[in-house]
C-alpha cells in the first residue's frame, strides 16, 4: 500500500511540474505581447553597439527575416561590414585570420521564432525545476540532445538568463516594441571565452520591409 501511494505522489508531482512548465511558458508568451502577436512578426531590425572584452566597441546591426534569414553588420572605421548571415540557402562567417567572410559549410540557420513559440508541435519538452532563490522560475526545454535552461522573472514572466550548451545569456532592460516586449540588453559568455560580449540597443524595429538585397553576401 505505501508503495502505491508513493508511485502515486510521484505520479502527480510530475505532473503537477508538467503543468506549471506550460503555465510559466504561456504566462512569459501572454505577457510578453501574446502569440498572436509573435506569430504576426515578420521582420526585426536590432541597432546599438556591442562590446567586446573591455575596450573594444563597435555599432550592430542585425537584421532578421522569417523564416531564418538573418545579417549582422558592424561598423569598423566607419565602415559597415557583414560579419555573419544567412541568406536562406548557404551560411557565412568572417574569417578573422584571412580578415574576410566566406561560406560556412556548417552554418545551423536558427527558426525566426524562439523555441517557446508552439514549442509543443516543434517536440519540444518542458520540466520545471523549482525556483532559483524567489526570483525566477527555472525551466528546462529539451529536444532530442539538445537542453536549454531557462530563468524566468517570477513577477514579469520575462526571460532574465538562458543557458545552453557552451553559452550563458543574460537578458535586461526589457521595452515595449510595438506590442511585444523585447530586451535591449543582453550579455553572453562562454566557457571558450570566445563568444564573450555585451549588446546594449538603442532601437529596434519590427516588420519593417527590407531592400531585396539586403541578405545578400
Amino acid at each position: 500500500m505505501k508503495k502505491l501511494l508513493l508511485i502515486f505522489v510521484l505520479i502527480f508531482s510530475q505532473n503537477i511540474f508538467a503543468q506549471t512548465a506550460k503555465e510559466i511558458i504561456d504566462k512569459n508568451i501572454e505577457l510578453s505581447g501574446g502569440l498572436m502577436q509573435w506569430k504576426l512578426l515578420n521582420s526585426v531590425l536590432l541597432q546599438g553597439k556591442v562590446i567586446l572584452g573591455i575596450k573594444d566597441e563597435y555599432s550592430i546591426k542585425i537584421y532578421q527575416q522569417r523564416p531564418n534569414l538573418t545579417k549582422t553588420v558592424i561598423t569598423i572605421g566607419g565602415k559597415e561590414t557583414a560579419i555573419e548571415g544567412y541568406d536562406g540557402t548557404k551560411g557565412y562567417a568572417m574569417n578573422y585570420a584571412a580578415n574576410k567572410l566566406q561560406e560556412y559549410k556548417e552554418y545551423v540557420a536558427e527558426s525566426f521564432d524562439n523555441d517557446f513559440i508552439d514549442w509543443e508541435n516543434k517536440g519540444f519538452n518542458a520540466q520545471y525545476l523549482g525556483k532559483e532563490n524567489i526570483y525566477c522560475h527555472k525551466v528546462e526545454l529539451t529536444k532530442n540532445v539538445n537542453k536549454n535552461i531557462y530563468y524566468f522573472d517570477t513577477k514579469t514572466f520575462m526571460i532574465l538568463k538562458e543557458i545552453k550548451k557552451d553559452d550563458t545569456l543574460l537578458y535586461s532592460d526589457y521595452k515595449r516594441v510595438g506590442n511585444l516586449m523585447m530586451p535591449f540588453r543582453i550579455e553572453s559568455s562562454s566557457s571558450k571565452k570566445d563568444g564573450d560580449y555585451v549588446m546594449i540597443l538603442n532601437k529596434v524595429e519590427i516588420n519593417k520591409v527590407f531592400p531585396a538585397n539586403i541578405f545578400k553576401f
